[in-house]
C-alpha cells in the first residue's frame, strides 16, 4: 500500500515539474524576437540627436549653445533659447534635413543667452 502512495506522489511531482517547464518555455516564446532591444533603440536615438545637434552647429549663423535636442524613434524635439527669432525657424528646417528624422517639434524660444538671474 505504501508503494502505491509513493508512486502517486512521485507521479504528481513529475506532472508539476513537466507542466512548469512547459509553461516557462511557452512564456519565453511569447517575447517578440523581431523587436529591437531597448539598448539598440536608445543608442540609435542618441546618435540621431547628436546628428541633429551637429547639423545645427554647422548651420550658418546659428548659435547652438542653448539648444537641446531629444530624439526618439525618429521624432525630434528641440528646446532651449536662441537670441534671434529667425533662428527658431532655422533650427526646425535644419533638423528636418537630417537623415532619420521623421518629425520635428520645435519648442525653442527667443531669449537671452547665459541669463545669470
Amino acid at each position: 500500500m505504501k508503494a502505491m502512495q509513493m508512486l502517486k506522489a512521485l507521479g504528481v511531482v513529475v506532472c508539476v515539474s513537466v507542466a512548469s517547464s512547459a509553461w516557462a518555455q511557452s512564456s519565453d516564446a511569447m517575447a517578440p524576437a523581431s523587436a529591437p532591444s531597448a539598448k539598440a533603440t536608445k543608442k540609435a536615438d542618441r546618435k540621431l540627436g547628436q546628428d541633429v545637434r551637429r547639423a545645427l552647429s554647422k548651420a550658418q549663423g546659428f548659435d547652438v549653445s542653448n539648444v537641446f535636442v531629444r530624439a526618439r524613434g525618429g521624432a525630434v524635439v528641440l528646446t532651449g533659447t536662441v537670441p534671434e527669432g529667425g533662428q527658431v525657424a532655422q533650427a526646425e528646417e535644419v533638423a528636418k534635413t537630417v537623415p532619420g528624422v521623421t518629425s520635428v517639434t520645435n519648442k525653442i524660444t527667443i531669449g537671452t543667452q547665459g541669463g545669470g538671474g
